[in-house]
């Protein structure tokens, strides 16, 4: 029995060992202890004599995989599920999901590229809990595995990997007055892969159309980037953690067609000490793994705000939809203060031009009117880096430190409650500091922040939760622009819970019911199930107020109740392009809504076994097929498992 017993002990601890794991006698003897206790023929001497033995064997162990050419790198590197492995295969790296490549890593380096790819050695465990103020999900919670190799003079090859995803970054130590380096990770995405990616803007304002080839005019792409490298399962490609001293990256694919380079824009900073790259990210798995997702801030920085009592997310009043035009006239501006009174929406956004007002008032009037309303106001600014001659104003009200305290400190003092800033001018290390300061001294004056014609998400939220939402999409305003969204929009809106939503808030500026300068057709329920599909903390609703008043009293009162946060998020099914359901909770209340992106009547599952078999009460709304009477909107206490929705329709469910 003693023998026995003593090669199970062996036999579980050479494991450990040889996995890459410290040894720790202490630990062991803890362990063996518990398991020895129950052996109630074992002596006290023999229990010392295991001890010893196994110590000594544990040594020859060590000491044997050390000069036997076995290497404590076999154990494989994956994630704490078993689902995501990395392995190092002619000379790149290999991401595996449930044994099937789902990505390849061409090249890494800094500078110059890695001739051979270094296999990593594990590092730590990772542990992510913690709070967001708004988002798809309020707690969040992670787990990973780091592994670091280094793969040059004081540069480390930095890798983690999720149960959801990968992530990287290049760490460099002792920089002297050094240029930043240049990168050379490149992605292979093989022709024929089935793609989902936009081409670059410095606003990321494009489609995402389904692809199978690289081929494109300027070879430049915009993040976030997805993929489906084998049929079910989809990689979507972005990064996260963007510092002062970053600027932020995109692809390139003008070498080969199927290599996409991630490439920084400009930084033009001499660097000292110590450096490292933002992270580079992959979401991995089924999509419902992908939409669930909060990898981009789960890999950055915590929060810097000490109070967040004053950040209050929510819908917002929004006047540029219907009038193509800001907010310079006051009986304008009063027209949307009443109606978020009425429908009680909890702010009102003063758009571009409010420093040329007419009706003889003044923005100052304009807050104090929607503040006697019980409505919180926000206001517009140019950022004064990207478009200014020609652009609306006010201008170069930001840009040097001392004006921006003074700007920010007048909008507290009057009652404003939050910026929206405007027109920026790409990814750069500039745009991406000022960004930062932006957000610092908001934070200061108690103001959130909505940034437009801006980059996307890069997990900011996290750090500045204040922060609210971002722009960076193709939104509702470009029916004002030209008139090919009308026809696009569906199959667009389709792509999106798939694509630039899952990063970060989303400030599309959802749900009209009217037209403006350009007609949408996709119907009424469409259009409010993108409220509940659309995550954003401030929630712009387009429409003009003579038409949310004129809706059903049911659809006022549901745009009142509208939660922007949210405490868990599941899809329900879908496919990029073609239909999305999505389930959302706040509090003890599910939101479910749905879109059909095609032109033709769609019959979809709708898989509710997660809220459980008890009784319901369920608010439905959908379309009645009525142009003249387009709402059907009944009170139930069932859930069907079939939705059908007209071409370019949709639904929503509010199940309590």
């Amino acid at each position: 029995m003693f023998i026995l017993f003593f090669a199970k002990i062996i036999k579980i601890k050479t494991e450990v060992f040889v996995g890459l794991y410290p040894i720790h006698f202490d630990l062991y003897q803890k362990e063996c202890e518990s398991e020895i206790r129950y052996k109630s023929t074992i002596s006290i001497n023999e229990k010392h004599i295991i001890f010893v033995i196994m110590k000594r064997t544990l040594l020859l162990i060590w000491t044997t995989v050390l000069f036997s050419g076995v290497t404590l790198s076999a154990r494989p590197i994956n994630s704490p599920n078993g689902k995501i492995e990395l392995e190092v295969k002619g000379g790149e790296y290999h991401i595996l999901y449930e044994g099937k490549t789902v990505l390849c890593i061409t090249t890494t380096g800094i500078s110059s590229p890695q001739v051979q790819a270094v296999r990593p050695r594990f590092a730590k465990k990772i542990v992510t809990d913690y709070q967001m103020v708004a988002g798809k999900r309020l707690h969040c919670k992670n787990r990973g595995r780091e592994y670091k190799a280094k793969i040059g003079k004081g540069v480390q090859f930095v890798v983690r990997l999720y149960d959801d995803g990968i992530a990287f970054r290049y760490e460099m130590e002792g920089l002297a007055n050094a240029q930043p380096p240049q990168e050379q990770t490149a992605y292979r995405i093989a022709e024929g892969t089935r793609r989902w990616m936009q081409r670059w803007t410095d606003a990321y304002e494009g489609f995402f159309p389904i692809s199978t080839t690289g081929t494109s005019r300027d070879h430049h792409w915009g993040y976030p980037a997805l993929i489906e490298p084998t049929e079910g399962v989809f990689t979507l490609l972005t990064e996260a953690n963007i510092e002062r001293r970053n600027s932020a990256s995109s692809l390139w694919n003008d070498n080969a067609v199927d290599t996409f380079r991630v490439v920084a824009d400009k930084n033009d900073l001499v660097l000292n000490g110590d450096w490292h790259t933002p992270w580079r990210v992959a979401i991995i798995g089924h999509l419902s793994d992908v939409v669930a997702s909060t990898l981009v801030t789960d890999l950055s920085a915590p929060c810097q705000v000490t109070d967040t009592s004053w950040i209050h997310p929510g819908t917002v009043a929004w006047v540029y939809w219907a009038y193509n035009h800001g907010s310079n006239d006051y009986d304008i501006i009063k027209k949307y203060v009443d109606m978020a009174a009425k429908l009680h929406l909890p702010y009102v956004l003063i758009d571009a031009e409010w420093d040329e007002m007419k009706n003889g008032k003044n923005v100052e009037d304009a807050v104090a009117y929607a503040k006697s309303q019980g409505i919180r106001p926000m206001i517009w600014y140019n950022s004064s880096v990207g478009w200014v001659n020609g652009a609306p104003g006010p201008k170069y009200r930001l840009n040097k430190p001392e004006d921006r305290e003074r700007e920010f400190a007048w909008c507290e003092r009057i009652g404003v409650t939050g910026v929206k800033i405007d027109f920026f001018s790409g990814d750069t290390q500039m745009n991406m500091e000022y960004c930062i300061d932006l957000l610092e001294c908001a934070a200061r004056h108690h103001l959130t922040v909505n940034f437009h014609g801006a980059t996307i998400p890069r997990g900011w939220q996290r750090t500045y939760p204040h922060l609210l939402t971002t722009e960076g999409v193709y939104g509702a305003e470009w029916y004002n622009n030209v008139p090919t969204f009308t026809d696009k929009a569906a199959g667009h809106n389709a792509t999106l819970p798939f694509t630039r939503n899952v990063i970060g808030p989303m400030d599309y500026t959802p749900c009209a019911f009217s037209d403006s300068q350009h007609p949408h057709i996709t119907t009424h329920a469409h259009e409010l199930a993108l409220t509940v599909l659309f995550e954003s903390g401030l929630q712009h609703l387009a429409d003009r107020p003579e038409s949310f008043l004129a809706q059903p009293e049911a659809v006022q009162e549901f745009l009142g109740h509208l939660p922007v946060i949210w405490d868990e998020t599941r899809l329900v099914s879908g496919y990029p392009g073609e239909h999305v359901i999505l389930a959302r909770r706040s509090g003890d209340t599910w939101y479910i809504a749905g879109i059909n992106g095609t032109n033709e009547e769609k019959s979809m599952a709708v898989d509710l076994r997660f809220l459980g078999n008890k009784q319901h009460d369920v608010t439905s709304f959908t379309d009645s097929g009525d142009i003249s009477h387009p709402w059907n909107i009944q009170t139930t206490h069932t859930l069907p498992d079939l939705i059908t929705c007209q071409p370019r329709g949709g639904f929503v469910w509010i199940v309590k």
